[in-house]
């Protein structure tokens, strides 16, 4: 952790250059350990330059009047220090040169990154999606300032060494109470957000070079957790005199049947009841996380239910094709609902979509191109994690059969 600033300023020549016993005058400036050079386009007779001094030796035009340009030099560039001191910002050695040249293209900091990032992508990602870069901010902005002993610093601060320490400060963050510790992916996804934010501060030109140029993800591979038909029908069948279960029940098995995220379903009028290709109605819409349109033909359990609702006193007011609840208190009662059914999962919303892409599509036969359409999933890879659960069930099944075949 750095708590001193160690500043100085050094003039020095390349002697072994020399080219009629003249050679170039430096200036190198170094802070903290970073330093950087500057030629100052002033030639001096090796044989008068007193290294120890950092001056020219004798009384004669020549040397007073580089020496005068030298002193002036070093009050200038100290000038410059204190004034980044005053300022009260991120700097570093190629911050002083940068005023000291009148150029000011690298002269960012990392705060100034955060908010750039943030006002130019305030209308392109969902406020979810930002909700999520600002938590992962958060972090950043501690790290530096457990690690740097600040609370901003200069963006070309902003190496390798910076990457692998603010992994190794998301694996040792010790949570507050009522916040889980960080995973592995969990930090991988905080990482992710910043090599997203560095690539646009280096296509901005505000970085010489791409810090993450060797850093790699390490992403733990997890099963997506689903429900069985078993299950699936239990949930199906349970009924309430407690209207609320029986809301997040009915929007739970729609998402089952539709495979739309909760955010989208909240979305939904009858204006997204349109007839698809087969004469059928499908619905037809924008997922809200990431702009993809999806279109899905209605499954006559989701149908009901759309049925269900359509003068409901829920949805009446809104035109909601669904009912609208906290994702928060549906997560809540989507848990009660579990522990009557006696179902052991941990059962959360997202766990619809999951169910809908392996029990309800793929284990049906249904091919991975078309679920992948369907889920709105704009790669394929990302729909091939469900068929790798599935034909973990196909393997469990052959065993069973194999036992009854036995």
């Amino acid at each position: 952790m750095r708590t001193t600033s160690t500043f100085s300023i050094l003039f020095w020549i390349y002697a072994n250059r020399a080219v009629n016993n003249k050679t170039n005058v430096y200036l190198r400036i170094t802070l903290n350990g970073q330093r950087v050079n500057i030629s100052l386009k002033r030639k001096v007779d090796v044989s008068t330059w007193n290294t120890k001094r950092q001056r020219a030796n004798g009384t004669g035009k020549i040397s007073l009047n580089l020496n005068n340009y030298l002193n002036e030099l070093q009050y200038e560039v100290h000038r410059i220090y204190e004034q980044l001191k005053s300022e009260n910002i991120a700097f570093n050695a190629q911050t002083i040169k940068e005023r000291f040249l009148g150029e000011s293209k690298s002269s960012y900091s990392f705060q100034d990154l955060i908010d750039y990032h943030n006002e130019k992508m305030q209308h392109k990602l969902h406020r979810n999606t930002m909700g999520q870069y600002k938590t992962s901010q958060n972090y950043m902005i501690s790290f530096i300032k457990e690690e740097f002993n600040k609370s901003d610093i200069a963006l070309t601060e902003l190496n390798y060494g910076f990457i692998i320490g603010f992994e190794n400060f998301l694996r040792s963050y010790v949570p507050k109470p009522g916040q889980n510790k960080i995973g592995n992916n969990t930090a991988m996804k905080h990482i992710k957000r910043l090599r997203r934010m560095v690539t646009l501060a280096y296509r901005m030109e505000w970085l010489d070079r791409d810090p993450f140029v060797n850093f790699k993800m390490k992403i733990e591979k997890k099963e997506r957790e689903f429900l069985t038909s078993e299950e699936l029908q239990s949930i199906i069948e349970f009924t309430s005199s407690i209207e609320r279960l029986e809301v997040v029940k009915d929007l739970f098995v729609f998402s089952c049947y539709t495979g739309i995220s909760y955010s989208d379903i909240v979305e939904l009028t009858e204006a997204n009841i349109k007839e698809g290709i087969d004469g059928n109605p499908w619905i037809m819409a924008t997922r809200v996380k990431t702009g993809t349109p999806f279109k899905i033909p209605l499954l006559p359990a989701a149908k009901d239910l759309i049925e269900k609702y359509k003068n409901h006193p829920r949805t009446r007011a809104s035109f909601n094709l669904m009912p609208n609840l906290s994702n928060q208190k549906l997560n809540s009662y989507l848990k009660e609902i579990a522990d009557l059914c006696g179902i052991k999962k941990n059962l959360t919303f997202h766990m619809a979509r999951h169910t809908f892409a392996t029990t309800v599509t793929l284990s049906n036969g249904v091919p991975i191109e078309t679920v992948s359409k369907l889920l709105g999933h704009s790669k394929l890879s990302t729909t091939q994690i469900y068929a790798r659960v599935v034909e973990k069930k196909v393997s469990k099944d052959m065993e069973k059969l194999k036992v009854i075949l036995g």
